[in-house]
Order: C-alpha cells, then sequence, then structure tokens
C-alpha cells in the first residue's frame, strides 16, 4: 500500500512521523525570537530617540538680525529624498560619535587592512561610509556631477586634490603621504616622483574645472566663477621637512616690526631673498642646500599653478597648516598675492573711465585671485590680519582672505608642551592656539566684523574698481554664520525682503557676492549650508562646499583628520548633531511627522 502511494502523499507521512520537535530546542529558539525582537526594538527606539531629539538650529544662534524669523530653514526643510545618503551619514556619524573609535582609527585601520581577506572587506565598508561621506571621488571627473548638482542650488565648490603629510609624518618625521610609484590617477608611474605628479593633477583640475565653468557660463550668461582649488603646500614638496627648516629661518631673521605679532609672525615682501641663486646661506643656518633646492623648485611650480589660473579664471586658496610649517607658507601665499593679485594703478582718468556709463570697460581681471588662510585659533590672528590688510594697501594688491578656526589643535597643544621629538619651532612660553573654544569663537567673530567692515569701505570708496579684499569663511558654527549676514546687513551691504509671517531672504547684490563668501566642508553641516542658501539669494554662489577628491589610499590622512575635527574642533557634540540630524530626516522620509 505504502508503495502505490503518490510521491507527495509518501512526503506528508513521512513527515508526520518524523520525531516532535524537543522541548529545549523550542526554548531556545523562542528566546532567540525575543532577543532579536528585543534588540530590533531597541533599535528602532534609540533611533526614534535621535530624531526626536534633534536640536532646533534656533537655539544655536548668538545674533540674528531683529527681523529674522524664528526659526531659520534647517535641514528638516532640505531637497533631499534619497534614503541612502542619509542613512550613510547616521552610521558614519554615529561611529564618530563614539571617541575610543575615533582617537584609534588610524591605528585599528592600519592593522585590519593589512589582515588577508578582512582588508578588503573593511577598505570596502570605508569606501561606503566615509570616503563616500567626505570625499567628493577618486578623480576630478567624478567630482564633476556633484559640482554642477550645487551649482543647481546655487552652491559653489572648492574643490582640492586631498594628498596630505600623515599625521605621523608630520607630528615628528619627514616623508610623504601619498604611496610611491603611484599616480593621482590611480596608474602606476615609476618614472615621476609624487610631487611633481600632484603638481600636473592640480593643474588637470584647473583645466577640468575652467572647462566646466565656462559651458555654464554659456549656458546660463552668467561667469560666477563658482568653483575654486584648494592647494596644500606640504603635498608639492619630496620632503616637508623643508618647510619646516624654511620656516625656523623666518622666525629668526625677520625684520623688528615682525615682532610685533605673536608666533608663527606675519610675512614680509623680502621672506623669499634667500631662494635667489645668488643669495649665500650662513653657517649655522636651519637652512640647507637641498632645502633651497626643494623651495626653488616649490615656487616655481606655485607660479605655474597660479599663470594656468589666471588664463582659466579659477580662483586659487592656500591652505594652512600646523605653525611649524606656517611661517613659510605665509612666505609663499603673501609673495603669490603680491605678484598675482596686482591692482592697476589708480590714476585720475581711468578712475573716470571706470565710472563713465558711456565708455565703462568690463574690468575682465579676476581678482583677487589667490587666497591664503588665516586660523583664528592662532594667538597672532588678529594682529596678522589687520597688518596684512595693511601691507596689500601699502604693496598695491588684492587681499585674498580664507578665514577658519582651525584643524589641528590637539596636536598643536601636545608639540608645544612635549620635550620629546616636539615638532613645535615657537620660542614662546605660550602655545600658538588658545587654549579655550571660547576664545577662538571670540577671535573668529572679531575678525568677521573686521573684515565686513573692510569690504563695506572698499565697495563705497571703489565699487567699479576689483575687489581689494575679498572673503572666504570657513565656518560650521551657526552664530559666526549668522555673524556674517547680520553684518552684510549693519554695513549696508545686503537687504531684506519679505512679510512678516514669512521667512525674510537676505539679498545680496553681486559686487558684494564675489567679495564675500561663505564655505562648509562637504559632507558635514549640510544644515548649515541649506539654511544659507535658502535665506540668501544673489546672482553668483554666495554659499560653497570645500570637496577633496582622491583615491582611498591617499585621502586616509584627510578622512582620519574629519573624523577627530567633528570630535573636537566642531565642539559641543558636533558629530552627535549631525547624527540626530540625519535620523530625523530619515524618520521624516519612512512615516513622516508621526512620533515627533
Amino acid at each position: 500500500m505504502w508503495r502505490h502511494l503518490p510521491s507527495t502523499n509518501r512526503r506528508l507521512l513521512s513527515i508526520s512521523h518524523s520525531t516532535p520537535t524537543s522541548r529545549w530546542e523550542y526554548v531556545g529558539k523562542r528566546r532567540t525570537l525575543l532577543l532579536t525582537g528585543f534588540i530590533s526594538s531597541s533599535a528602532v527606539i534609540a533611533f526614534w530617540a535621535d530624531a526626536k531629539s534633534c536640536p532646533d538650529p534656533s537655539v544655536d544662534l548668538s545674533s540674528r538680525p531683529a527681523s529674522s524669523p524664528e526659526t531659520p530653514t534647517s535641514i528638516l526643510q532640505s531637497k533631499s529624498t534619497d534614503l541612502l545618503p542619509l542613512i550613510r551619514a547616521y552610521v558614519v556619524y554615529g561611529l564618530i560619535s563614539i571617541p575610543f573609535l575615533v582617537d584609534h582609527a588610524p591605528h585599528i585601520l592600519h592593522h585590519m587592512l593589512r589582515v588577508p581577506f578582512v582588508g578588503r572587506a573593511v577598505e570596502t565598508i570605508v569606501r561606503w561610509t566615509f570616503f563616500a561621506q567626505f570625499v567628493g571621488g577618486e578623480t576630478v571627473g567624478d567630482t564633476l556631477p556633484l559640482i554642477r548638482r550645487l551649482r543647481y542650488d546655487n552652491k559653489g565648490t572648492l574643490l582640492g586634490y586631498s594628498v596630505e603629510v600623515d599625521e605621523s609624518v608630520a607630528t615628528g618625521g619627514s616623508g610623504h603621504s601619498t604611496t610611491a610609484g603611484q599616480s593621482p590617477l590611480g596608474v602606476p608611474n615609476l618614472e615621476q616622483p609624487v610631487h611633481k605628479r600632484i603638481v600636473e593633477e592640480i593643474i588637470l583640475s584647473i583645466d577640468a574645472v575652467g572647462d566646466f565653468e565656462d559651458r555654464l557660463a554659456r549656458e546660463s550668461g552668467v561667469e560666477a566663477h563658482g568653483t575654486w582649488i584648494t592647494v596644500k603646500l606640504t603635498a608639492l614638496l619630496p620632503r616637508a621637512e623643508s618647510l619646516r627648516n624654511f620656516s625656523i629661518y623666518l622666525v629668526y631673521t625677520r625684520s623688528r616690526s615682525s615682532e610685533l605679532v605673536p608666533f608663527p609672525g606675519t610675512p614680509n615682501s623680502s621672506d623669499l631673498a634667500i631662494l635667489d641663486r645668488q643669495h649665500h646661506i650662513q653657517p649655522g643656518s636651519s637652512l640647507m642646500e637641498e632645502d633651497i633646492r626643494d623651495l626653488q623648485e616649490l615656487y616655481v611650480n606655485l607660479r605655474r599653478i597660479c599663470m594656468r589660473a589666471k588664463e582659466r579664471r579659477i580662483k586659487i586658496a592656500i591652505d594652512a597648516e600646523y605653525t611649524w610649517y606656517q611661517p613659510a607658507i605665509d612666505a609663499f601665499g603673501h609673495a603669490l598675492m603680491e605678484q598675482f593679485n596686482k591692482l592697476p594703478e589708480e590714476k585720475a582718468w581711468t578712475k573716470w573711465l571706470f565710472f563713465c556709463p558711456s565708455f565703462g570697460v568690463p574690468q575682465t581681471e579676476l581678482q583677487p585671485l589667490i587666497y591664503v588662510t588665516y586660523q583664528a585659533y592662532l594667538r597672532r590672528t588678529l594682529t596678522h590680519l589687520t597688518h596684512s590688510i595693511a601691507l596689500s594697501r601699502k604693496k598695491g594688491y588684492a587681499l585674498g582672505v580664507k578665514l577658519v578656526r582651525g584643524a589641528y589643535h590637539p596636536h598643536e597643544t601636545a608639540s608645544h608642551h612635549s620635550s620629546l621629538s616636539t615638532m613645535s619651532i615657537s620660542t614662546e612660553p605660550d602655545p600658538p592656539v588658545y587654549t579655550s573654544k571660547v576664545e577662538t569663537d571670540t577671535s573668529y567673530d572679531t575678525c568677521v566684523s573686521i573684515i565686513v567692515r573692510a569690504i563695506a569701505d572698499d565697495i563705497r570708496s571703489s565699487s567699479a574698481q576689483p575687489p581689494r579684499l575679498s572673503v572666504l569663511f570657513g565656518t560650521h558654527n551657526w552664530g559666526s554664520s549668522e555673524l556674517v549676514l547680520q553684518q552684510l546687513v549693519k554695513n549696508g551691504l545686503a537687504h531684506e525682503e519679505g512679510g512678516e509671517n514669512e521667512p525674510r531672504t537676505l539679498v545680496i547684490p553681486r559686487e558684494v557676492a564675489e567679495r564675500c563668501t561663505i564655505a562648509q566642508l562637504y559632507g558635514m553641516a549640510n544644515s548649515l549650508t541649506n539654511h544659507i542658501a535658502a535665506r540668501t539669494t544673489s546672482p553668483i554662489p554666495c554659499v560653497m562646499k570645500c570637496m577633496p577628491y582622491g583615491a582611498l589610499g591617499e585621502v586616509m590622512p584627510y578622512l582620519s583628520r574629519r573624523a577627530i575635527e567633528n570630535k573636537s574642533v566642531l565642539g559641543n557634540g558636533g558629530a552627535t548633531r549631525e547624527r540626530k540630524e540625519a535620523a530625523r530626516m530619515i524618520w521624516k522620509n519612512l512615516v513622516g511627522g508621526v512620533g515627533l
């Protein structure tokens, strides 16, 4: 009978006669289900708590125009509905919110990437998370779609090939962070030194964004100059130690007038005289012949970069770095400004020509072309800034200012107080940086007021001439950003429009927008960027994102510094806030405002 049953029935009978599941197996499965449900519920509750506790940006605004609405536009009103970037941001900032993980991330990654099979998985995770969050792509071509997307929202881009000196190198060694034998585009090239390939990559990026800006100008009929290039000097040398040796030389040989500015001092027009081939090195100098050759090559390459930028009408921003490199960086930056930011002489007949409506000749030269970086956490910054403004007036060149708070605070304080293997070259008893964030914030906001007033004076005295002073305010601070907008209104450089019960828009004329820009790092402070973009209207971008690019192995030092910067430099739980903002947007995209 069994043999004559259909196969299906035989299987059913076989199952029905199988041994019943034991009681312990049933209990085990039930416990597993309960534990899984508990963990899932806890994760959902924690995620909901992040979304619900997302802070209102308005509580962080220390200053705001009196007519501004109480609640500013924030990330909660962002146009983004793509869940993948939001989930990635939540994961990344969730990890950055763990101090232990951030502090030991470089060492953990260094060892895990060397483990067979595990290294490949770790690299994939880093590429999907931190790399995708903070880096625009591996090549300049990868960044162009992102740059165009930002421009649609009237946001500019400060693009940089982000090769840095590794932290271990910069704080006690010499060398270069870029992998030997690997070109910036990922193509093996053993013949050309690393620093020379980086120079060629920067020139390539200038041409790429120059072509992009030209196409956009033809399409829109407006030349916006909304894409800049950033340059890091330590990446352009075979040995970063040459910059340190040059900085030591400058600290001890600059004129007495520089002593009024705290360390690391302020540049003079004669700083680069040592690079003259007829200049002889004095015995006992910190500079060696090898240093002089490296620095001469650096200056030649910087001039090549600036010449190409001038031809393509692309602005160049020179990054600030550690204070043991900064005197040399200042010397090169101000020498380049003196050469490439030179203003035409203001004679009576040329001034009449610029103002004459029937014979007005459009000013085609882009000014300022070169920007140098001022770090507000340095004790010297206020006096250094005022000295720079006076020097630019005296020498007749436009001053380009990129004002930031600073990103190397932990290393600066540690190096200054360390007695072993220190890189610090300061001879002063106090560290070169402020010890508290409050002091840094005060310094930054004071510089904002000084610069905006100087811009207002510049526009009133020579509105038809090229700008004599322009600034890029790099900040993730809501209060400082609102202070910039407030100062524009206070100094008559912008005005507000809108009804009493609707958000007011700040109207910024072109002559102001081309002199004043606010920027945040790509992948960070998107809520602030969106707020400024929605709060203002201008014919050209007045808000930017600083976007690095490069192969994963080349940008690892940058990614490590970004993680530390989110934890320390942003302060007051910056990473936690970013995580909560991402959680709130994900929640609203999935279930709307229910539960919030």
